[in-house]
Order: structure tokens, then sequence, then C-alpha cells
């Protein structure tokens, strides 16, 4: 299918009330995080969601449609190089520079969740660096970092290339750097992973031009 840029509409493409915490489970209390740190732990009593690991920095400005630049659109064709899964997932491209792909795949997450999206039904890849979260929780080793995947309560982010990163409903990838060859294996994979809907966050002409190389 075309990889057609445009304006996020994810609410749209993901109804359904928010998933709630099974009861009795409690929140798993955030570690300190060097210099500006991942949002605070919620007060007693307040639900486990309300604790899902953020980027972390200044807090984000009020949730709305992702600020990324607009597609250039240069009349190039746009090649159907990521195959639909056999759930027939859909897939949304929302423009952003390589450099504002993380803040871009967060803002998305967040509309998610406010759509009624359930934090566990969230994977968040990065082809380049690797998002703040994921890099903070592996300071604590492997073995910490992948019970967290193997929980599945909550929102998880890891490398694009990592095998051991299994499916979820919707996969959001940030197309942060990396080399053409780890995009190009990356996105197909990520499709693969999606159960309905797969988010993709970077240079729409890189992008295309990087699948169709590879078509």
């Amino acid at each position: 299918m075309p990889l057609i840029p445009e304006e996020p509409q994810i609410h749209e493409s993901v109804p359904g009330p928010r998933a709630t915490p099974a009861a009795g489970r409690t929140a798993p209390t955030p570690r300190p995080v060097p210099g500006p740190g991942p949002r605070p732990a919620p007060p007693r009593g307040a639900p486990a969601s309300s604790a899902r690991p953020g980027k972390p920095g200044p807090a984000a400005p009020p949730r709305g449609p992702v600020a990324a630049p607009p597609a250039q659109r240069t009349g190039s064709p746009q090649p159907a190089a990521i195959p639909e899964n056999a759930a027939g997932a859909q897939l949304q491209l929302i423009p952003a520079p390589a450099d504002g792909a993380i803040d871009a795949a967060d803002e998305a997450v967040d509309l998610l969740l406010d759509s009624g999206r359930a934090p566990s039904e969230i994977l968040v890849l990065t082809t380049g660096e690797l998002h703040p979260w994921a890099a903070h929780e592996l300071s604590f080793g492997e073995a910490s970092y992948w019970a967290q995947h193997d929980a599945v309560d909550d929102v998880f982010y890891a490398d694009a290339a990592a095998q051991r990163a299994t499916g979820r409903p919707v996969v959001v990838v940030a197309v942060n750097g990396g080399t053409d060859e780890v995009t190009a294996h990356a996105l197909p994979s990520a499709m693969a992973r999606a159960g309905t809907l797969l988010v993709v966050c970077g240079d729409p002409q890189r992008i295309n031009s990087v699948l169709g190389a590879n078509a």
C-alpha cells in the first residue's frame, strides 16, 4: 500500500474504552533517572496506568495533533513496500524529521491512550538511538528490562531490531536514524508485529525512498 503522509487521526482508528488496570495490581515504582526524570509516581490510590513510562524531560504541552512538518509531495511514486499482515493492520504515516521522530512517537502514544487504548496494547520501536525510557531501564540490566516486556502491563519501548519484542495490537515506529538497510527491514517487521494499527513517524521521502529501493 502507498505510504501517503496524513494528519494524525489515531483516535478515529482505535475506538474502545480505555482498559483499566487489573484489580489488586500494584503500580511499579519508577526508578530515578539522572537529570530530568520520567513522570512522577501517582499518589497513593491512583490507577496503576497513571504511572505509564514516558519520555524524560519537561511535561509535554497540551495534547493535540502531532506537530510535524507537512509532507512535501513531489509527484514521485509511492511504493507499496510494506505488506499487510494477516489481520490487515492499518498503516498511518506521521511526517517528522529524524531528530523529532521520538517526540512524534510519544505524542502518538498519548493520542492512542486518550482514544481508549490500554498501555499494554502499545509497542514503540526506534530505528536509531533507543528511546530514553528503554536506555534508562536497560541500565539496570537486560533481565529487569525484558521482565517488563514479558509482563505486558504497560507501554514497552525497544530497538526495532530486537527480535524478542513480540507483537501488540498497536506498534509505533520512530524512524529516528539508522542505516537505510535497518529502516528497510524494520518497517515490514513492525507491520508483521502490529495487530490492528502501525504508526510510522519519520521523513516520508526517506521512508519511501528506502522502501522503493528494496521493493
